[in-house]
Order: C-alpha cells, then structure tokens, then sequence
C-alpha cells in the first residue's frame, strides 16, 4: 500500500492533500510544527474525520523527520512545509533560508537515507523568475497582460532569484532536482501559482483571493497595494492536488520540473478579483490604495503546456466557479476566521 508522507500537511494545501489520497486508499502521514495560522484547526478537522498519522516537527531539525521516517514505510512525499512570504523573508531572512533552503535539505537527505525509492513532489514557486523586467507588459480590459507570450512564462525561462524568499526557495528547486542527477533520487519540482481553495487561512501578506474573501465576509477594509490591474493566473486547490495524484503515476515525472498554476485559461486582477466577491456578496465592497510593494510583478501567468504534455494534467475549474467554492466554503465556516481579522 502507498504510504504518503506530507510535510506541512496540516496547511491549506497539506490539509487538502491528506484528505484527497487518504480517500484514494493510501495510508497518509501528516509532518508539521503547527506554527501557521489555521494549522491546528486543519489538523483536528483531519483526525476527526479521517485515519492518519500525526508526527509534530519542523523540517529544521534533522532528528525530527527521522521520526517520521524511520517508523513508517514512506513511497511518497509531498514536500509542502515552508515559509512562505515574501514580507517576512525581508525582515527575517535567516528564518526563512533556515525553513525553506535548510529545511528541504533536511527532507532531501531523510529521503536518501530511509526512502531512496520513494518518489517525492517539491512545492517551489513562480518567485524562481524573479521580477522579469525584460519582459513587455500591456494593459486590456483592466489588466496587464503579456505583449508576446499569450502562453505565459515557460519553465526554461532563465531563473532569477528575488528577495530572501525567491532565493531559499529557489534553492530547494535546484537541490531537489540535482538529487534526481546525482543520487538517482525519484523527485518533481512543481513551480506552483497562486493556488486557491478549502481550508485556506489567508492573510494580507500571502492568500489573497482567500484574505480577500475573509475580509470581506467580516466586513474588513482591503487594502490594494499597486493599482489592483496586477494579474495572476491562480489554480484551485483540487486542481492542485490531481496534478500531485498524475505526477506521482507517472514515470515521465522523475526529474522533471514543472511549472503548475491556472495558465493563460485563468487569469484574474485584483480588481476582478473585487468584482467577482460584490456579485457572491451582493454588496459594495470598501478598499483602498497603497504603494506598490517591493518586487510585485504586474503580471505573473505560467505556461503550463510540459505539464499537460508530460501527464495529462491540466486545471478544469474555471476562476469564478473557483471563487465561487471557496466563498461557499469561508460563509460557512466563518467562525475559523475570528483570530485573523
């Protein structure tokens, strides 16, 4: 039987992870220090619903993961545990090369010592790419757009590492796909965009479909830093999750990095974004404008084509139905969202 091992699987994408291969059959062990927002009501939702492990840890001790190897029969790893802000990569950056570089690392050697034949997805980021000021922007219909890549970014695209947070994730890319050419090691690099969904505790400074809809259900001002026209392709988080359920299948995976996200088929601004909720809501929605922030890109749309080309895998949930779940979801389960308003 498939035993998957999840590190940061009580977070938004670990928590949906668990609960998707768990009712596929496979036995599934949850790896996390319960240090985010929404962790531990992530984790009770998850033993109270479904059969799995638990072993508390933090990716930057070395002993911890043992634990959660060495009992357990692992042939699968999602590697999902990180710091993921760019804001407090700034003000904190060795905490996050810790998490992120130092941490992925960790899991990296844990695999090579107690589940070399294991097969495991890293969770990297479009922040690889960094701020791509060579490439032209236009803007239509109230969003920037691509002048000359209606596809958007394709993975060789010459990486570019921003911020403290682009750096230490980008070094987990480059460690987790050098461990397939040099140790032999089953790994797949995911450049995830924007992902969306159930169970996500989002915040001003990372999730904003999500802290956007949050705020709106407890009547919270927003704030837009830039002009709201930036654009993002996002990907809902059962999309997500098929394309790890695909990528662990197939043998064309091993070793591959792919870039994951909506595409140029799901695009959406801030101000889109805005638009979508007013109509959930039935409202007027309050925000107003800051500055830009430091290193935003305009525009961020993945070409996602080796992906459907290699696995089969492309999204099938449009943006507003998308929105439109994870609306139902939050009005539902407003009470969870007290402590980050």
């Amino acid at each position: 039987m498939n035993t998957l091992l999840i590190t940061g699987g009580a977070g938004f994408i670990g928590s949906n992870s668990a609960r998707y291969f768990k009712d596929k059959g496979w036995n599934v062990v949850v790896f996390d220090n319960l240090s985010r927002k929404g962790s531990k009501d992530n984790l009770k939702w998850l033993q109270d619903n479904y059969d799995i492990k638990f072993v508390k840890g933090d990716i930057r001790k070395y002993s911890d993961l043992e634990k959660a190897f060495k009992p357990n029969p692992i042939t699968h790893i999602l590697h999902l545990a990180a710091q993921t802000t760019v804001t407090l990569s700034v003000t904190d950056p060795r905490n996050d090369f810790e998490i992120n570089a130092q941490g992925t690392f960790n899991v990296l050697e844990a695999m090579r010592n107690f589940a070399k034949d294991a097969k495991l997805i890293y969770a990297s980021t479009n922040k690889v790419y960094g701020g791509m000021e060579d490439v032209e922007e236009f803007e239509t219909n109230g969003r920037y757009e691509y002048k000359n890549l209606p596809l958007g970014i394709p993975e060789n695209r010459f990486l570019d590492f921003h911020s403290p947070y682009g750096c230490s994730k980008g070094a987990g890319d480059q460690y987790v796909r050098d461990y397939s050419r040099i140790y032999g090691l089953k790994t797949v690099v995911f450049r995830q965009s924007c992902i969306y969904g159930y169970r996500q505790f989002g915040v001003e400074d990372q999730g904003w479909v999500a802290w956007f809809t949050i705020a709106t259900m407890h009547n919270k001002a927003i704030t837009i830093y830039g002009d709201g026209k930036q654009t993002r392709d996002v990907l809902f988080i059962d999309d997500l999750v098929r394309a790890y359920e695909m990528a662990f299948e197939s043998n064309s995976t091993n070793g591959q990095i792919y870039n994951v996200g909506g595409g140029s088929q799901n695009q959406m601004s801030l101000l889109e974004l805005i638009s979508f909720l007013e109509g959930f809501f039935n409202k007027k929605i309050r925000y107003n404008f800051g500055e830009w922030r430091p290193g935003d890109q305009k525009v961020f749309v993945c070409d996602i084509t080796k992906a459907h080309q290699s696995f089969g895998w492309k999204p099938e949930i449009g943006v507003k139905e998308g929105v439109g779940k994870l609306f139902e979801w939050i009005k539902a389960n407003k009470k969870l969202f007290k402590d980050l308003v």
